[in-house]
């Protein structure tokens, strides 16, 4: 299904489900795929996934300046009206976290609670390291088996003991097939864009958008070997927000695939409590 934003790009989403919604933002490169590992495991929910400008089966947007977490925010609201939507509780994976807190703090009264995957206020520099080191790069791979492979071998420390066949069904996820070999299912542009913002100045303190989140349901999930994350972090969210329904998953790092026990035991706690 698609829908168009008010700067008219034609925007992917699904929705799948009866029950209680809630809104599934993919990581800064992903997409609905993110959640494949979850859905199975919430018959009861109303699953709407959107896929960022950009990526998956989005339009791409010439004005690389609006790939950034304020107009993805905006985004979401105008998939609400579509919808019909007063509002819906956000799973944010990654930059889903951001967009959900800057919807906190920009459209309060349409964010009805959160989950941050591995995400918080405080993004850990050893983490954007390792994400510019990939991002807007085409893949050397040219099947996805050896994608698959290739990224078992990159996070084997971080995620020990992944069967190489989930990794097959996330490389189906963040790549697509060419005559020329795997590219990538997201604009490239994307990182012009980072690079752009990187430029700007330093990162605006996201600590007021992580406050606006209070008065309503929330929880995170870090997984135990994050670099993006950090234990300090995620000890400093809990202190400002003692009520705060916290989860980490053993042998996951950035991000958990949203199936563990430790990650679905936060999920339906939130939603519960919505």
């Amino acid at each position: 299904m698609r829908f168009t934003t008010t700067d008219g790009l034609s925007l992917y989403y699904e929705d799948a489900g009866e029950g209680k919604p809630l809104l599934c933002l993919a990581g800064l490169t992903r997409n609905a795929r993110d959640f494949d590992f979850l859905a199975p495991h919430l018959p009861n929910v109303r699953l709407i996934r959107m896929d960022y400008r950009g990526r998956g089966l989005s339009d791409r947007d010439a004005t690389i300046s609006n790939y950034n977490v304020v107009r993805e925010a905006q985004d979401v609201v105008e998939l609400l009206d579509h919808l019909g939507l007063a509002k819906a509780p956000v799973l944010g994976t990654s930059r889903g976290g951001l967009v959900a807190m800057a919807l906190a703090a920009l459209n309060g009264d349409r964010l009805s609670g959160a989950i941050l995957n591995d995400v918080g206020p405080v993004i850990a520099p050893e983490g954007i390291a390792f994400i510019m080191t990939y991002i807007g790069k085409k893949p050397s791979f040219s099947t996805f088996d050896s994608a698959a492979e290739g990224m078992m071998r990159a996070y084997e420390r971080s995620f020990p003991n992944v069967p190489l066949e989930v990794w097959t069904r996330l490389a189906r996820a963040q790549y697509v097939e060419t005559a020329e070999g795997l590219d990538l299912s997201y604009d490239p542009e994307l990182r012009a864009a980072l690079l752009a913002q990187a430029e700007a100045g330093p990162a605006p303190d996201l600590w007021p958008w992580f406050e606006a989140l209070k008065g309503r349901p929330v929880g995170v999930i870090r997984g135990a070997n994050s670099d993006l994350l950090s234990q300090a972090t995620l000890d400093e969210m809990q202190a400002r927000f003692p009520e705060m329904i916290v989860g980490t998953v053993p042998d996951r790092g950035h991000v958990p695939f949203l199936d563990e026990p430790e990650a679905l035991r936060v999920i339906r706690a939130v939603m519960e409590k919505i």
